[in-house]
């Protein structure tokens, strides 16, 4: 760079200094170029003097009368002046002039063939500053061409640490704006303008007798599009396709796929979507030739709209090619835009289920209800849960909206209103009681008689389904092994009752008053419920949940030491729903509830070594989204004498009334009691003032009286897992097309000791280059037949001349950015690079 230039200018000069007689040299740098750098010339036996326009005389005055035995170089930032106008014209006769090429000087400093000088004259003013000039030998370049050269003119000017035309034109697109571009005013100060445009042809085959940055862009988009479109583009984008589809997809694919520069992709995609009206053009196309593509997010819009479509027509067996909805729903969220689509496909995918049990049946045998409901019928429940989870957080859910009804009305109307007056009907001859272990007997089959130290954490409300949900995750946790059960809730189904039925008993008691006891004691409280544990376990606590996670582990270990037993209530879900103002919440609460349970499982094996836990629930929920209307609430049945809430009442006598089931509580507690307790068929409510009516319970339906019994065994220690692996299951070994189709497996299925994996896949030269886009694939299938995890991806390849004799590789990174495949290639691509011309 400059200082070495200066080196070997002053190695130059001081040979011209050398012996005893007076020296002076005279060097007029017409264009200045050395200016800022006279001053750090070192010159062993000579001063630099500098000559400035003006001062002419006083320099032949200085040198020839004041100071006549110094040598000097007298330095002059200016073309030499002609013979008229310079005073120093016989001094100059009598002396030496030097002459300093910075041109030939850099040449040689850099180890640039001599036929490449030009090059670097034709650019001499960008060596103009000491900064610019250090970042071009920063690059540390070894085989110099024109275009070598050039590109690493423009990676100095964007700063960037490889001379690489694909990384200065990223820098150039993601930096800064496309209108007024810095990057393009920098390369204009420097007459690299024309270069930058022509290696653009050259890159990505973009030609205009007026180009721009817009302009190009453009053409990298609507080129990207027509690879992944299956049928043809809108006739006005035709004129934009460029002919090197193999560069343009390979660096858009690694701009979209990059963590660092993704966002800039977006923003690029909406300034071509909107100038190219990419919404209006999509719209009629056959969404089928656009389920590939994901250059654009209008294109998830546009099939999310018709997936919404097809399943208001409740064609729930439409399909785009061979994907059906969930599948193709599946795919878009694995794509580019998925991330920001998640929510809205999660939902369509909800929907798809629900509107597929649109014509609800089941069994009119008890057990047949509940052995179809524990298999398959609770999914509904969470089907319509995940629904509105989904629809909740969707910031704008307008178009959902009639959607929203028809899941509405199939939840509602077609599978409540089908299976609760079904599993009613299941009362009259007391077979409900006989098709599941009741809550009652809780302690007695689960705690009673277990040796080992057990924590049974009470979640508030968490009913099957929910339960399910919370299972599967532990399921997935390498140190949980878990068994799901379920039980019969007492009836009413409310929270004082279930708490107290799962403590141990003898007998359970609702009084005259309507207050439950236990063995004759009030349990209403976690005091009162504390002393009727420790009556049966001496060596037993109950805690609340919300004390608990506020503990350090100090307090915790002190608070479990020497228990056997604890009760710990978790309360997220039943506080939500029981509340007007947060009811609709309540799928948000079930959500929180299965992380806090599985976090405080999780913290308890760590902090208190606790491995033996039971998750349950002293009832479960029915929760419908549209308000109540005035046909189902039933009014006029309560009286002075009854226990009245929305879903059930307890009195002295059994309501007879259409729509109204009456059950002997003798049935449910076991004991002799003359009082009923009636209860709604459907899932209509009494009409009693107060409170919400989205959310209910006390009533009698699998949602509010099947609760989940969780056993889990926990490990401390370390449990080995491993990363799944993919293989290369096509078998290539040498490349014939830009565009190359290779099939690919997952290694195992994702279980508790092999987690999932996202990869990347690409080819390189020997160099390391990339030289194709860039594919990621998500490994996370947990299919145990290995076609069914087998996979297929396609590969663009850069169009350019690839060498035959030279290693190419297949390569794969994992999501740590470890490199776990490399497979060897041969690169025998016929017509790369324009049919070997350079057209």
């Amino acid at each position: 760079m400059a200082e070495l230039n200066l080196k070997q200018i002053a190695d130059k000069l001081n040979k011209e200094f050398t012996g005893e007689s007076r020296k002076l040299v005279f060097w007029y740098d017409d264009q200045g170029e050395f200016a800022e750098d006279i001053d750090a010339l070192e010159l062993q036996n000579a001063k630099v003097y500098r000559l400035e326009p003006d001062n002419q005389f006083y320099t032949k005055y200085f040198l020839e009368r004041l100071d006549r035995t110094t040598n000097y170089l007298i330095y002059a930032p200016f073309p030499k002046p002609p013979v008229r106008d310079n005073h120093l014209a016989d001094t100059v006769k009598y002396s030496k002039q030097f002459y300093a090429d910075r041109a030939s000087l850099l040449a040689v400093d850099l180890g640039i063939d001599e036929k490449h000088k030009p090059i670097i004259q034709k650019y001499i003013k960008f060596f103009g500053a000491k900064d610019r000039t250090r970042r071009f030998y920063d690059l540390e370049i070894e085989n110099f061409t024109e275009d070598v050269i050039e590109i690493a003119l423009m990676s100095a000017c964007c700063k960037t640490r490889t001379v690489s035309f694909e990384e200065v034109f990223r820098v150039v697109l993601t930096d800064d704006d496309l209108e007024q571009n810095k990057f393009l005013a920098e390369f204009d100060k420097y007459d690299l303008l024309p270069a930058f445009w022509r290696l653009c042809e050259q890159q990505f085959g973009y030609t205009d007798s007026d180009p721009s940055l817009e302009k190009l862009v453009h053409t990298l988009f609507i080129t990207y599009t027509d690879r992944y479109m299956e049928g043809e583009l809108p006739k006005a984008w035709v004129s934009l396709l460029s002919y090197k589809s193999g560069n343009i997809i390979a660096f858009l694919d690694n701009l979209m796929n990059s963590v660092l520069y993704r966002e800039r992709y977006r923003e690029l995609c909406g300034q071509v979507a909107e100038a190219l009206r990419v919404e209006e053009k999509f719209a009629s196309l056959d969404p089928e030739v656009l389920v590939d593509c994901e250059t654009f997010a209008v294109i998830d819009r546009f099939l999310i709209r018709w997936i919404a479509g097809r399943l208001l027509s409740e064609d729930s067996g439409a399909k785009l090619g061979s994907l059906t909805i969930p599948q193709l729903c599946e795919q878009r969220m694995k794509m580019h835009f998925g991330d920001i689509y998640k929510l809205h496909y999660e939902l369509l995918i909800q929907a798809w289920h629900l509107i597929g049990h649109a014509n609800y049946n089941c069994s009119n045998d008890v057990h047949g209800i509940v052995n179809q409901y524990l298999r398959n019928d609770h999914r509904l429940d969470s089907y319509y849960r995940c629904f509105y989870a989904c629809y909740d957080r969707i910031e704008d859910n307008a178009e959902f909206e009639a959607l929203r009804d028809l899941v509405e009305n199939i939840y509602s109307n077609e599978y409540l209103g089908t299976l609760l007056p079904k599993w009613n009907a299941g009362w009259s001859q007391g077979e409900l009681m006989s098709v599941l272990p009741l809550q009652r007997q809780f302690y007695s089959k689960y705690i009673r008689d277990v040796k080992d130290r057990v924590v049974v954490i009470i979640s508030d409300a968490m009913r099957y389904e929910t339960g399910r949900a919370l299972w599967s995750k532990l399921q997935d946790d390498k140190k949980c092994t878990a068994e799901m059960a379920a039980m019969l809730s007492v009836l009413p189904s409310y929270t004082r009752l279930g708490m107290a039925s799962l403590l141990p008993h003898k007998t359970l008691e609702i009084t005259e008053d309507y207050r439950v006891l236990v063995d004759g004691a009030t349990c209403d409280d976690l005091k009162q419920r504390e002393a009727v544990l420790q009556k049966v376990s001496p060596n037993s606590r109950c805690v609340q949940y919300d004390d608990l996670k506020s503990m350090k582990r100090d307090a915790v270990r002190q608070l479990f030491a020497g228990m056997d037993v604890i009760y710990v209530y978790h309360n997220q879900i039943d506080a939500r729903g029981d509340k007007l103002n947060t009811e609709n919440e309540v799928f948000f609460a079930c959500e929180e509830a299965i992380d806090e349970v599985f976090g405080l499982i999780k913290r308890l094996t760590e902090d208190v070594s606790a491995t033996n836990f039971i998750v349950t629930a002293d009832h479960g929920f029915i929760y419908k989204r549209d308000k109540l209307q005035e046909s189902e609430k039933i009014a006029g049945v309560s009286g002075k004498e009854s226990f009245v809430n929305r879903r059930f009442m307890i009195s002295k006598n059994a309501v007879q009334e259409d729509g109204i089931a009456s059950v002997p509580l003798s049935m449910i507690l076991g004991h002799e009691d003359p009082k009923f307790v009636s209860v709604p068929v459907s899932s209509h409510v009494f009409k009693v003032a107060g409170g919400g009516q989205n959310y209910v319970h006390g009533g009698s339906s699998p949602q509010e009286m099947i609760v989940p019994v969780i056993q889990v065994k926990t490990e401390k220690g370390h449990k080995e897992t491993r990363p799944v692996q993919i293989m290369l299951v096509s078998m290539v070994q040498k490349i014939t097309n830009l565009i190359t189709t290779l099939d690919f497996i997952q290694s195992d299925p994702v279980s508790d000791v092999v987690k999932g994996m996202s990869y990347k896949l690409y080819f390189v030269s020997e160099d390391n280059e990339k030289i194709s886009n860039e594919n990621t694939y998500v490994a996370d299938s947990k299919d145990t037949e290995p076609h069914k995890r087998m996979f297929r991806l396609r590969f663009n390849f850069k169009n350019q001349l690839y060498d035959k004799s030279k290693p190419y590789y297949l390569i794969a990174i994992d999501d740590k950015n470890v490199e776990v495949l490399r497979h060897p290639v041969v690169m025998d691509v016929a017509f790369a690079n324009d049919f070997g011309f350079n057209v």
